[in-house]
Order: C-alpha cells, then sequence, then structure tokens
C-alpha cells in the first residue's frame, strides 16, 4: 500500500532534502493549498519526479516566476507544486543562425540580456519580464504589443523539450528557422496552460535590435474616430512596429504607436503617419506607454476584476461602448487597453456583485458576436467562476488531446478550458 509518507519519501530522494519542502499558505492557487513544493535541478530529476507523482495519483501544478497562477480555473486539486527555477540555462545560441535554445526556468529578462551581446532580441513583450521565465510565458501564450509585426508566440517558437507525466521526455522541432518535420508540439503546448506536459526547454527565432525607436501617441474624441484610424493605419504603408489603444471611463481614447528604424526613417515614418491623421495632433512619448496593460495588473486590488478579450479591429468602438453601458449601469470603473490585433486586457473595478453581473453580461454579449472574454484576475468570491468562457464544439477535441498525453489527469487538474 502507497502511503503518503513513502511517496514523500521517493519524491524527496529524487531532488535531494534541499530541495524538496512544505508549500506555504502564501503559495495556495486561488484558494487551494498545496502540500508540498519540489524544485528539479535537471530534467531527468523533473521527469522522474512527475512519473513518482503520476503513478501515485498526485496532481501537480509546474510553476516558474509565479506571475500567472491565478490565471485559469481553480484548481481541482494541487498536491505538488513542481519548481522549474533550477533549469534556467540557456544551451545554445547560435547567434549566425539567429536562434537560441533556453531551460524554462530562465527569465525572459535573462534571456533578452543574453543574446543582446549580438546585437538580437526574442522579440517578445509578456508581462513582468524580469520575474517571468520561458515555461510561463509559453504555458500562458502571453504576448504584447509587438505581436502586431512579429507575430505571437507560435510564430516564434520553432522547437520544444517537454517531460510528459510517466515521465518521458519528449523533443519536437529543431535548431533551424524551417522546420516542418514531425508533429507541431511547439504549437500545441503554446498556451495550453502546463496542462499537457512540463516544458523544460523550448528553442526560438531571434531578429536584430532596433537601431532605434520612436513612440509617437496621439488622443480623439471619440472611440469611433479613434477606430477609423485604427483601421487607416493598419491598410496604410506605414512599417510601425506596435499600435495600442488605451481607453477608460470618462477619458478621451489614446492610441500608441511605435516605430523602430534608422533616425531618417523614423522621421519619414512620423510625417507619413501625420499625413494619414491630418489635423489630430502628434505627440512624442516615452517608452513606458508600452507598460500600459502591466499597469493595470499593477493596479488591480484584490477586490476587482481582470479579463482579457479578443475582438475584430473593427468591433473596437462597438465593444467600448458596450463597456460604457454595462458598467455605467452597475455603477463600476473600468480601464483597457486594446491592442491593434483586436487583443486586449479590461480592468473592473467596484463591488463583487456588480463584477459578477458585469462579467457575465459582457462574456454573453462578446461571445454572441464571435469574440473571447476570459478572466485573469477576479476576487475570491468569483473564484468559482468558469475563467474561459465557451470553447464550444473544441471541447471534445482538447479532452482528447489531454487524455492521450496526460490520461490520470495529473498536471494542473481542472484548471484549462472546460475543466480539462
Amino acid at each position: 500500500m502507497i502511503t503518503a509518507t513513502s511517496i514523500e519519501e521517493k519524491l524527496r530522494a529524487i531532488v535531494g532534502p534541499g530541495h524538496f519542502r512544505a508549500a506555504t499558505a502564501g503559495e495556495a492557487i486561488c484558494g487551494v493549498q498545496p502540500q508540498f513544493v519540489v524544485e528539479p535541478g535537471d530534467e531527468q530529476q523533473l521527469a522522474a519526479l512527475l512519473s513518482c507523482a503520476n503513478e501515485a495519483g498526485i496532481g501537480v501544478i509546474p510553476r516558474g516566476g509565479g506571475t500567472k497562477l491565478s490565471w485559469g480555473n481553480r484548481p481541482a486539486r494541487t498536491d505538488m507544486l513542481l519548481s522549474t527555477a533550477a533549469l534556467n540555462r540557456i544551451r545554445d545560441h547560435a547567434w549566425a543562425d539567429l536562434t537560441v535554445t533556453v531551460e524554462a526556468g530562465c527569465t525572459l529578462q535573462s534571456l533578452q540580456e543574453a543574446v543582446s551581446a549580438h546585437g538580437q532580441r526574442l522579440a517578445l513583450d509578456p508581462l513582468w519580464p524580469e520575474r517571468a521565465t520561458i515555461g510561463g510565458v509559453l504555458s500562458t501564450n502571453d504576448s504584447g504589443a509587438l505581436r502586431l509585426r512579429f507575430g505571437a508566440l507560435r510564430d516564434l517558437i520553432i522547437g520544444v523539450t517537454l517531460a510528459l507525466p510517466d515521465g518521458t521526455i519528449a523533443s519536437s522541432g529543431g535548431k533551424v528557422v524551417k522546420n516542418v518535420a514531425g508533429y507541431d508540439l511547439p504549437k500545441l503546448v503554446t498556451g495550453a496552460l502546463g496542462t499537457l506536459g512540463v516544458i523544460t526547454r523550448a528553442v526560438f527565432r531571434l531578429h536584430p535590435m532596433p537601431r532605434n525607436t520612436r513612440t509617437i501617441s496621439f488622443a480623439t474624441s471619440s472611440i469611433e474616430e479613434m477606430q477609423n484610424l485604427l483601421l487607416s493605419i493598419q491598410d496604410s504603408q506605414l512599417g510601425h512596429t506596435a499600435f495600442q489603444v488605451r481607453c477608460g471611463s470618462g477619458a478621451a481614447p489614446v492610441a500608441d504607436i511605435l516605430f523602430e528604424a534608422t533616425e531618417a526613417a523614423l522621421s519619414a515614418q512620423e510625417t507619413s503617419l501625420q499625413g494619414i491623421l491630418e489635423s489630430v495632433a502628434l505627440q512624442q512619448s516615452s517608452a513606458e506607454a508600452w507598460g500600459a496593460r502591466q499597469n493595470l495588473f499593477t493596479t488591480a486590488g484584490a477586490g476587482d476584476l481582470l479579463a482579457k478579450f479578443a475582438i475584430l479591429p473593427s468591433y473596437l468602438a462597438l465593444t467600448v461602448r458596450l463597456f460604457d453601458r454595462l458598467t455605467k449601469a452597475q455603477n463600476l470603473n473600468w480601464q483597457a487597453v486594446v491592442q491593434a490585433t483586436g487583443v486586449g486586457a479590461l480592468l473592473l473595478q467596484g463591488q463583487t456583485y456588480a463584477l459578477r453581473a458585469v462579467a457575465a453580461q459582457l462574456r454573453t454579449e462578446l461571445e454572441q458576436g464571435g469574440a473571447s472574454f476570459l478572466f485573469l484576475h477576479r476576487p475570491k468570491e468569483l473564484e468559482t467562476l468558469e475563467a474561459w468562457g465557451n470553447v464550444g464544439d473544441t471541447a471534445a477535441l482538447m479532452r482528447a488531446t489531454k487524455y492521450q498525453l496526460d490520461p490520470k489527469g495529473t498536471l494542473n487538474p481542472g484548471r484549462f478550458a472546460g475543466g480539462i
């Protein structure tokens, strides 16, 4: 008979006593308390831990920098937190090929500092880059405004290695930018919230560092005017790298556009932008404008609700008017940052009962229009709400994929869409 004590002894033996400890109250996830925290030193230890936990029926929550543990549904169980902190090395920087192989526990900031020595970067701007790890960023599919020019994470990752619940270490992809052989495991695990396997390392394509950058901002009197200008800019020949719109309760919408080029080209781009906007006033802004999305998370208190939504850019005005209408009816304040791709973050502040009512109505109306609306941060009283919304006819396929890779439901049980 396998006892809790014998399981802990096996896990402790794999990593050593200095890397196995009891979990603290502050490490609870959505109110569910884990029993212990384990920190493997390499891929082999991590795979062995997973195999042991899977055999014993232990629920495992992978953890990187811990910046997004509130994302997703409340876990069905959290027996073990599996930390990737020790897997933090850069395995290979093939700078001549513009690729890098990095372990999952490496922070994005550490990676950027390493590859910048060769004038390169991973063209990615997730939340909290100084703390967020590669594995966590991939699992949550977190990207920012740079997605407009360089694509999403699925466009930047070209290879991945992960440990499956049965202890198998699987790899897919490679170190070359053009790679079409085999099953596309990198894209499958990106955004899967660690429910299919634990990412141990990844291979990314890199881009050159820009010579110079310039952020231009402008405001409009109405969201309808802002939407028209956004669509005009997107249809133009401008070579902008990023574009976001900031708006909120009773505030005029403000847009920020990022250009990356030589100084002469930056001036030419600014002149072209002014020609598109005609009489709208432009002003140069600091790079801090691109921290607006992260500021929403920093501003959010324990009683606030933060959501991510995805709409068609042509629905920007309609969506903002929806925010205005529903929040005014319930006396809520709201702020949003919307990328030109239509992906946005929304902060709602007010009474809990009002947050519940508005969130439910927003989800219903947005999903009816073909958009998505999911919760990233919510008050304790709302932790039982379904985070992901309606997944439609994809639920059966997702459950089948989950069963193939994690038949016992060991990894992040209940946290993903549809309670997977």
